[in-house]
């Protein structure tokens, strides 16, 4: 199922409304017939009882009208002129309405789905909206990645409404099944990240999205054991982050050199600080050492591997080359140019 971000309230809150709306005129039209019950003849000639007035109140607004119950007297015949036939329209408004308003939202949903579909292109897909879902959709808005091109696939009904209420797309489903895949569109789309809370699951999906796009999309998937990660790549995984030991290593330098966890704490913090960027290398550059740039360069990436730029051999940018380098964080999102 497709949950698109909402933009009004949905069918059964609408129907909801409606059926109290006609509850509460039925009431009301009992309450004034029960009032003037001696305006009324019955059938019978027995006078009209409480359940007697609900009877003649529902036959009435649903335009049903037996005939068993009339109003007698002039005063009775008033109130169903002033109050009993405009509340009869209003019922029939109140039930028909309901009835177009759901077919309408429902054609208007699967318009809406229709449209999205067209316009999805070069979209990534996030499986698993847990702590490192959410974490990663944070990362992607901060890079101005557009929000209608982040889909999230999730089965827990918690993460579909938290996802659904932060303005996201979500295909609700198991995202090791390929006809949820499907409904992503995975075979056109950017890439793949995998953050569910299994690692047995993370493997699942990884060898599910390369069958369903020939291994033709990058895949990143994250897992918690080390042991697991060389399964992941073995799958078809592009690149794999080990959860728990990234983060034992980063306890272990917060006691053994505290300063060097404030540095990587200011690199992985969006919008103060330092931060790392990449950007494709100038025609002007091609041919120098990435050390005599204006840019702090910390490591070039060519033809999908990183160089190391510290040894014996000097390393010389070329065309096609991307840096990695380190800029101010804060004055870009300031606006100042850096």
């Amino acid at each position: 199922m497709i949950h698109l971000p909402r933009v009004r309230q949905g069918p059964l809150r609408a129907l909801g409304l409606r059926l109290v709306m006609a509850c509460t005129l039925v009431l009301l039209a009992v309450t004034v017939i029960y009032t003037d019950r001696d305006g009324y003849r019955d059938i019978n000639d027995d006078g009209l009882t409480l359940l007697d007035c609900f009877y003649y109140a529902v036959v009435s607004l649903s335009t049903t009208g037996y005939g068993d119950i009339t109003p007698e007297t002039q005063g009775a015949r008033l109130v169903n002129v002033l109050f009993i036939t405009p509340a009869r329209v209003l019922f029939l408004i109140i039930l028909v309405g309901t009835t177009l308003e759901v077919l309408t939202d429902q054609y208007r949903k699967g318009l809406r789905v229709t449209r999205w579909r067209r316009k999805l292109k070069d979209h990534v897909i996030i499986c698993g909206y847990g702590t490192k879902g959410r974490a990663a959709v944070a990362a992607l808005l901060e890079t101005g990645y557009e929000k209608s091109r982040i889909v999230i696939v999730e089965n827990r009904e918690a993460g579909v409404r938290q996802a659904a209420a932060s303005g996201l797309v979500v295909i609700e489903g198991d995202a090791t099944r390929s006809a949820v895949l499907n409904e992503a569109d995975v075979k056109n789309c950017k890439s793949v990240i995998i953050a569910t809370d299994r690692d047995e699951a993370s493997v699942l999906i990884t060898l599910t999205v390369r069958q369903l796009t020939a291994g033709q999309v990058r895949i990143i998937a994250a897992v918690r054991e080390q042991e697991n990660a060389a399964l992941l790549k073995q799958s078809g995984a592009h690149h794999v982050i080990v959860s728990s030991s990234t983060a034992g290593r980063l306890l272990g330098l917060t006691t053994t050199a505290p300063p060097l966890i404030d540095v990587v704490e200011d690199l992985l913090t969006p919008g103060q600080g330092m931060a790392l960027a990449m950007r494709s290398a100038e025609r002007a550059e091609v041919g120098r050492n990435p050390r005599e740039l204006v840019t702090l360069v910390v490591a070039l990436i060519r033809r999908g591997k990183v160089l190391p730029l510290g040894g014996e051999h000097a390393v010389t940018i070329e065309t096609g080359d991307l840096l990695v380098y380190i800029r101010d964080d804060e004055a870009a999102h300031n606006g100042v140019a850096v």
